[in-house]
């Protein structure tokens, strides 16, 4: 990683410190607005890694090159690209075919949804919006970049992917607004409900959208009638011909698929039965025929193929680091794979975060990522810690305290009217 130049210009190729001072200050507009997402999407991966210099190149440097550099490489390191990981390609491969699937549809009214679910920091949200911009852009490629549904003389901005966060006090108005928000569509405050949908379903065919990214869905509660009516209204957004995409923490467990049950066994989600079952004979909701599940899993290190896809990640993000004296086997070598597995359980997000701190804290000292290095790094991990080789399981919710219950009296009964029967002849 480290090995040196033998001749010409080390930071041949090194932006100026106003372009670097532009990288780092830039701001990227919302993700959930029509501008934000194409910026999202045409410039996702393209930040250029800081060149690979030995220490005497460094101290080669003139004072003034050596801070463009560490500042560079500095923005390098805190902006680890996004692997092929196993639990991204389940995503995306998912994603891909129900979004293929669903575009050549003609007579099916419904179009059959995805929903996404994990716990924090697992990634998520980064594997369905680069599910989304690949399928974006083969889609434009496809039509040239023109709308194949847009009426003569029209100029409406052809949005193949439209990405949403479910608003925190979710109503059919409010998440009605958000969506129309993402193309800055003026509405009316007074505007009545079946008029917000009519301008959605308007908006919605008129851009070209072909998915819907709902993320964090997981703020729904179905005891709220809000939100079941929100949901409703998701259900009634698959007959418009878009693919719906929910992503969200515990889908499972909030209610959207009836209230499930991680079995141990299996290590799948399994749904009771409704109670309505009994009375009506409905084993499914319609919200469990419409949509496939995805649950996506952190890291393991139990199986030998396990070991592998993990020891094969921080390869990746071994040879993306820039520090002065870092070398092969910085990440992979030794007991250093186990104590990331043990500092982080697994879970991508941490472990990115674990590894930006720690070559931040690297640059101007050790300039080397070690176990003594990341000790001295707190790293808050949600839920209690679990071994490796378990199956992440939700807490199960407090269960409501039961109300003491009144002990009755142990005072002896009085035996003395009882009739014991005729006594025996033989005594006995």
């Amino acid at each position: 990683m480290t090995r040196a130049l033998s001749h010409g210009d080390p930071l041949e190729g090194l932006p100026s410190r106003a372009r670097i001072a532009e990288l780092i200050l830039s701001s990227r507009p919302p993700l959930d607005t029509y501008v934000g997402w194409q910026h999202y999407r045409t410039h996702c991966g393209l930040l250029v890694p800081a060149p690979t210099i030995s220490p005497r190149q460094w101290s080669m440097l003139p004072e003034s090159r050596q801070y463009d550099y560490d500042l560079y490489r500095e923005l390098t390191n805190a902006n680890l690209p996004l692997q092929d990981t196993p639990m991204h390609d389940k995503v995306g491969k998912l994603i891909r075919r129900r979004l293929s699937s669903n575009t050549r549809k003609k007579d099916d009214p419904t179009r059959a949804g995805v929903m996404i679910s994990g716990w924090g920091n697992y990634g998520k949200t980064a594997s369905v919006c680069s599910a989304g911009a690949v399928f974006e852009e083969q889609w434009l490629a496809l039509h040239r970049c023109l709308n194949p549904a847009a009426l003569p003389g029209a100029r409406d901005l052809h949005a193949p992917v439209v990405y949403v966060s479910t608003p925190v006090t979710a109503t059919p108005k409010s998440l009605c607004a958000s969506i129309l928000g993402f193309f800055r569509a003026p509405t009316r405050k007074s505007a009545t409900l079946p008029e917000l949908v009519r301008l959605v379903a308007d908006s919605l065919h008129d851009h070209g959208v072909k998915a819907l990214i709902l993320d964090d869905i997981s703020r729904l509660r179905m005891h709220r009638a809000d939100d079941q009516d929100v949901l409703d209204l998701m259900r009634a957004f698959m007959s418009l011909d878009v693919t719906l995409i929910l992503t969200g923490v515990n889908i499972p467990g909030i209610g959207l698929l009836r209230e499930a049950m991680w079995n141990k066994t299996t290590r799948q989600w399994e749904l009771p039965p409704l109670e309505s079952t009994r009375i009506h004979g409905l084993e499914i909701t319609q919200t469990e025929h419409r949509f496939d599940l995805i649950e996506i899993d952190r890291f393991r290190y139990v199986t030998p193929k396990q070991i592998g896809v993990f020891v094969d990640h921080l390869t990746g993000i071994e040879q993306h680091l820039r520090l002065l004296n870092a070398k092969v086997g910085m990440l992979t070598g030794g007991t250093m794979p186990e104590y990331l597995m043990r500092r982080t359980g697994g879970v991508i997000g941490l472990l990115g975060r674990l590894l930006e701190d720690g070559a931040h804290e690297a640059i101007g000292g050790k300039e080397l990522i070690d176990e003594s290095l990341l000790d001295e790094i707190v790293l808050r991990r949600d839920g209690p810690e679990q071994a490796p080789d378990e199956p992440v399981i939700p807490t199960d919710p407090p269960s409501a305290a039961k109300p003491p219950q009144q002990t009755k009296s142990t005072r002896p009964r009085n035996t003395t009217f009882d009739d014991h029967g005729p006594a025996s002849a033989t005594g006995r």
